[in-house]
């Protein structure tokens, strides 16, 4: 079942083919992880979706609150009978119809739809994880590229190639030759006590998870000296661990790049502090 405009429907019920978010990808989406009973990082989803409907001319309706839109999720939780599981929730929020690469208005329209996962916690993975980079495309850093809209031909056509080659995952590059993300997810570079993240200037997404770690980070700065800096492909194979966030897995840590391998030590560390710091919450 899904929630379309907050009316429960099956997943059956066809979309239709002038709805801008299909048919010119004018559309921003928010993956949400639930876990024990809530919404984890909710308010810094919901920011992060009116800053990028700001920024995409979308027209923000006077009932899209913080409420309203948890009313509505766990509204599609329960009309699933998802509610004691750990649960991925995609809120998708586009354009209505109308126009061609001009829209006749900035009204918009909603989608909730959600999918059973196996983890409540965020777990070490310590399996096997080979990344490499991914040279055929580039991301043009900028303000449109750190939001999550699904204009995403690029790790579409990536994800084949890593599928291809028999990786786990790629990093992609800017068109200044930056590491800037992985496919699904932020980098984090560690060499010594020094961690390192692109910043949002070189055209990374604004991951929610990635402003957690940043956050957790901050906290250490007797351990770790932090910093957001362009992260060069040379200094991956100079790196001690690489790791990769998002909200659905938390942290993964990256075990072979090219020739190297890597250890997950820091990233252990961090994990046991962003479960403390949820268990807190």
């Amino acid at each position: 079942m899904t929630n379309f405009n907050g009316t429960i429907l099956s997943e059956t019920h066809v979309l239709s083919i002038q709805n801008r978010g299909y048919a010119y990808g004018d559309a921003l989406f928010e993956t949400i992880k639930y876990a024990h009973g809530k919404l984890l990082f909710w308010e810094d989803h919901y920011f992060r979706l009116m800053a990028s409907m700001r920024i995409m001319r979308m027209e923000i309706p006077m009932n899209f609150t913080m409420e309203f839109l948890e009313e509505q999720i766990q509204k599609t939780i329960d009309a699933n009978q998802f509610g004691t599981s750990s649960v991925r929730v995609k809120l998708m929020v586009h354009r209505v119809e109308g126009g061609l690469y001009l829209p006749t208005s900035n009204a918009i329209g909603y989608n909730i739809s959600v999918k059973k996962i196996a983890s409540d916690f965020y777990e070490a993975h310590d399996a096997f994880y080979e990344v490499d980079l991914f040279k055929d495309y580039y991301i043009a850093p900028s303000l449109l590229s750190t939001l999550k809209t699904n204009n995403k031909a690029l790790n579409v056509v990536a994800s084949i190639y890593t599928k291809e080659n028999n990786l786990n995952n790629c990093f992609i590059l800017n068109t200044d030759k930056q590491v800037v993300e992985a496919l699904n997810g932020n980098v984090f570079v560690v060499k010594g006590n020094t961690i390192k993240t692109a910043p949002l200037s070189d055209g990374c997404l604004k991951g929610i998870m990635r402003k957690q770690i940043m956050e957790i980070l901050k906290d250490m700065k007797d351990t770790y000296e932090f910093t957001e800096a362009s992260i060069s492909p040379f200094e991956l194979q100079k790196a001690d661990e690489i790791f990769i966030t998002n909200v659905i897995t938390g942290i993964t840590s990256v075990s072979k790049y090219r020739k190297k391998s890597f250890n997950n030590e820091v990233a252990k560390i961090l994990l046991q502090k962003l479960n403390t710091k949820l268990r807190l919450s």
